[in-house]
């Protein structure tokens, strides 16, 4: 059953709501995509060497992950709306500073303000469903939301390839992502306010007044805590939930570590086994396609079946995944068994389309979510920062087959932290 059937309310509020609530998360998605593959052109056009103009475009992720509690701090008391449309300005501005940077700079505190943005938007949405959504389809609901995310990566690149082609000029993309900025905030400030009309879900038990410990063991639906105090902020919110952080949060964080990872092991293996530049875009492309795919059928078995059948299956087909690749690199078939662990890690990243998001929100306290949810993200967005230093640094001590199987075992050990910690139906 889809929202639209949905006889709650609330269910049908969010259907005819769906272009406001996931509108502007596409456009700004589609507009980042597009710039992201530019980002060390545009540096190498300012004298950028390649390990410098690596650490640039990485300068995106690091806004991302320094945004996180700020954009808890700032959607806590300013309100989703109005964060979201500061977020874009502040992103407009970078737009502009991409375009006329004069030096490498100015143009790595851009691409960091566009992470402190991109940070704004994907709290705020975030925050908003786990306040409004019903339980009953939160992790279809918040599935599309990671979908929305999915789309501008996969479809971004296709569209910077045909603006250069239009214009032959990089800062195209640029100026592409600006206009998306724009029509995002448009929206935000002129459509239909989805905080306004849909009205938050109660959490269980709210009539009887009841509430739950926060111990860090496995609940059911979203940890229960009394309604935030004034002057309770970040810092008290991390400490309350620290057990739940420490422990369910560090899970995530291992599978945003193993998807990160993907992005960095697959072009560079094909490189490492000496495929060409259209082989390898072919192979990591047809591995994103069956991720993007995927990314619905990951909230309808959360719903269905519970969170822990779409974490464990998506943990151990990367963690055997990876495994398996790791003892392939020498072999007289290397190319295709790329080509089959390539779509064998896009069904597991597939699979756990919308994971993150969902058990982000089942934990968050319901009445005052914004504060916890930074937490949350910063550490899973850490997890995913993590990973590519962690590849490097393995990789040039050992060998790279040796780190592509550390972030195996990473994926199983998250796999067995996932049946620890993951809340049971």
């Amino acid at each position: 059953m889809t929202a639209a059937d949905s006889p709650d309310p609330i269910g049908r509020m969010l259907w005819r709501l769906a272009p406001m609530i996931y509108g502007p998360t596409v456009l700004f998605a589609l507009g980042e995509g597009a710039l992201l593959p530019l980002l060390p052109v545009f540096a190498s056009q300012l004298g950028a060497d390649v390990p410098t103009a690596a650490l640039v475009a990485s300068a995106l992720v690091v806004g991302q992950l320094c945004g996180n509690l700020p954009a808890g701090w700032a959607v806590a008391r300013i309100g989703e709306r109005a964060a979201m449309a500061i977020g874009g300005g502040v992103a407009m501005a970078a737009v502009v500073g991409v375009v006329f940077a004069p030096n490498l700079a100015v143009l790595a505190l851009s691409v960091f303000a566009i992470g402190l943005s991109a940070a704004a938007f994907g709290l705020a949405r975030h925050a908003f469903m786990t306040t409004r959504v019903p339980l009953s389809f939160r992790a279809r609901a918040l599935s599309l939301l990671g979908g929305t995310f999915r789309l501008g990566m996969f479809v971004g690149p296709f569209l910077a390839a045909a603006l250069l082609a239009v214009f032959d000029d990089p800062r195209a993309t640029a100026w592409f992502f600006g206009i998306c900025l724009v029509a995002a905030v448009t929206l935000v400030l002129t459509g239909q306010d989805p905080e306004r009309l849909v009205p938050a879900t109660p959490p269980p038990g709210a009539a009887s007044g009841a509430t739950d410990a926060d111990t860090g063991e496995p609940v059911t639906g979203p940890v229960q805590v009394p309604r935030r105090e004034p002057g309770t902020g970040v810092i008290r919110t991390m400490w309350r939930h620290r057990r739940v952080l420490s422990r369910l949060g560090v899970a995530a964080a291992s599978l945003s570590a193993v998807r990160s990872a993907r992005q960095v092991v697959l072009p560079v293996w094909g490189v490492s086994i000496g495929l060409d530049a259209q082989t390898i875009a072919l192979v990591v492309g047809i591995s994103g396609a069956i991720d993007f795919a995927l990314f619905y059928a990951s909230g309808q078995v959360m719903d269905r079946f519970g969170r822990l059948w779409a974490a464990l299956p998506a943990m151990l087909l990367m963690g055997v995944g990876f495994l398996a690749l790791s003892v392939t690199h020498d072999g007289d078939q290397a190319a295709m068994w790329f080509g089959v662990f390539a779509a064998v890690l896009g069904v597991g990243n597939g699979l756990s389309s919308g994971i993150l998001l969902t058990l982000g929100a089942d934990a968050a306290p319901q009445s005052d979510p914004a504060a916890f949810l930074g937490s949350w993200r910063t550490l899973t967005d850490a997890g995913g920062a993590v990973a590519p230093l962690l590849v490097s640094a393995t990789a040039a001590v050992f060998s790279f087959p040796v780190a592509t199987g550390v972030m195996g075992v990473i994926g199983l050990l998250g796999a067995a932290a996932f049946v620890r910690w993951v809340p049971r139906p």
